[in-house]
């Protein structure tokens, strides 16, 4: 079994690793690079890739960062099936779909400037690429195996992260006997908000792990509360706009269920909710169509009328004329828009006209990569550059990291367990899905729980079962 790591190598995004077993080129993943230009540029289809048929792909879960160059590998090669469960189906052709439509607005707006100066552009993907994708998705359920290939199988198993998501063990009976290796996808916290826990596995010969988060903890779910209506409180009191830079799909549908807390405890009295985000609406009711995947117990979300008997002040926002008229909304009032990095959406203009005004309160309630506006924020800017003008912040920058779809190190620690505590087979340790700081330190903190040394691999790296080959594939954009 041969592993080439084709993304989320020292970074967070561009998860995509090509695995090469019994005859079968496999992926895990085709995700976008996202954050900054540097990473945008490894937005491509590698040529080891395109050369070469792929027999199947295997999601994780529905986010950008895991689905976003699908469109592009269907594009360079032939059709293959794209394995993951009913939830990451929906969700990923909404992302996708959103996706495809903000790229093609960008080049039609960047061709209008430079139709008379420069060659026109052209967007990584458009809608009809999407829909190749589409016709491809095939559910699956979790914890039944699949067939791959003479030899080769996959399960997919709760993540805990948003809905849907999955960790994916695959095994593959060579001539040497079974190999069997683990993909975390992305974890969720060991007790989420709204998903289930992430599934214990316990033997794999290697593991790949995330470790977005493996240099620290987030906050209690309890502190986070504590600290989410303290602050809301504040802002009624102020009188001003919350604005939350939101994803879509978790995060989005965690903020309304703290909102409904608020008013069905009566700590605050019900304000304008604006959900200011077509794609998380559209998520929203995903969650509701998917919702025996969610916790036990948790019947905010059990149907359209739960929704709304929690959250009776919720105002969903489709059109920009809707979004357009917040500018003029009078507070309190919480907006809740993308993207959630702030490097795009409805967000930057909500961030453009409310920033300026110190009785507003920007809540950060999840990852910044390098490079954001979401970013800057975090760090204390005094100001940022928005669409090109530069706009000073008054506004209070609160981040709550509680919030976060993604474990901590403890949490971590505890799924990686299992998997290396078996005495008669300890697996080789592959970190994956973080900043190089993170990872250092979740390396670390392995080593000095469990005596193991962890890989850290590079982009193009390949690894073998006793082997780790330094870069030898071209990460060159077309065939040679």
């Amino acid at each position: 079994m041969k592993i080439t790591v084709l993304g989320a190598a020292q970074e967070v995004t561009g998860s995509c690793f090509l695995i090469e077993v019994c005859g079968k080129r496999l992926l895990i993943d085709c995700g976008l690079f996202q954050g900054s230009r540097r990473l945008e540029r490894y937005n491509f289809i590698p040529k080891n890739l395109s050369c070469h048929p792929i027999d199947a792909v295997l999601l994780t879960h529905g986010h950008l960062d895991h689905c976003g160059r699908l469109p592009l590998l269907f594009k360079e090669l032939r059709r293959c099936p794209v394995f993951s469960t009913s939830a990451t189906v929906d969700i990923s052709k909404l992302i996708l779909r959103d996706a495809a439509k903000i790229q093609e607005d960008d080049a039609n707006r960047t061709n209008r400037k430079r139709r008379r100066k420069e060659g026109l552009v052209t967007p990584l993907f458009d809608m009809l690429d999407v829909e190749q994708v589409e016709d491809n998705f095939r559910s699956v359920l979790y914890n039944e195996w699949i067939g791959l290939g003479t030899g080769v199988r996959a399960r997919f198993l709760e993540a805990g992260h948003i809905i849907g998501s999955a960790c994916i063990e695959l095994e593959a009976e060579e001539s040497d006997g079974l190999t069997r290796i683990v993909f975390s996808g992305d974890l969720g916290p060991k007790s989420p908000l709204l998903q289930r826990s992430p599934a214990e596995i316990s033997t794999a010969d290697a593991v790949f792990i995330e470790t977005t988060y493996g240099d620290r903890d987030h906050r209690s779910l309890l502190a986070t509360w504590d600290e989410f209506s303290t602050l809301v409180r504040r802002a009624v009191e102020q009188g001003g706009k919350i604005l939350i830079p939101t994803f879509a799909v978790g995060r989005t549908q965690q903020i309304l269920y703290y909102f409904s807390e608020l008013f069905r405890r009566n700590i605050v009295s019900p304000f304008p909710i604006y959900l200011d985000s077509p794609m998380a609406i559209a998520a929203t009711d995903v969650y509701l169509r998917h919702h025996r995947l969610l916790r036990e117990g948790l019947h905010f979300m059990d149907n359209a009328d739960a929704l709304q008997e929690g959250l009776p002040s919720l105002i969903p926002c489709q059109t920009a004329e809707q979004s357009k008229e917040l500018n003029y909304a009078p507070g309190p009032c919480a907006i809740l828009a993308g993207a959630g990095m702030c490097n795009a959406g409805r967000i930057l203009h909500h961030l453009r006209h409310g920033l300026r005004s110190p009785e507003n309160m920007v809540l950060i309630v999840g990852y910044q990569t390098k490079g954001s506006t979401g970013r800057q924020l975090v760090e204390g800017a005094h100001e940022v550059k928005i669409f090109g003008e530069t706009v000073k912040v008054r506004a209070s920058i609160h981040s709550l990291g509680g919030f976060s779809a993604h474990a901590g190190q403890t949490d971590l620690i505890h799924w990686l367990s299992p998997l290396v505590s078996q005495p008669e087979k300890i697996p080789r340790v592959i970190l994956t899905h973080g900043e190089s700081n993170a990872m250092s330190q979740f390396a670390f903190k392995v080593e000095e729980e469990f005596g193991i040394s962890c890989q850290m691999p590079k982009l193009g790296d390949v690894i073998e079962l006793g082997k780790l080959c330094k870069a030898p594939v071209s990460l060159s954009s077309s065939c040679t």
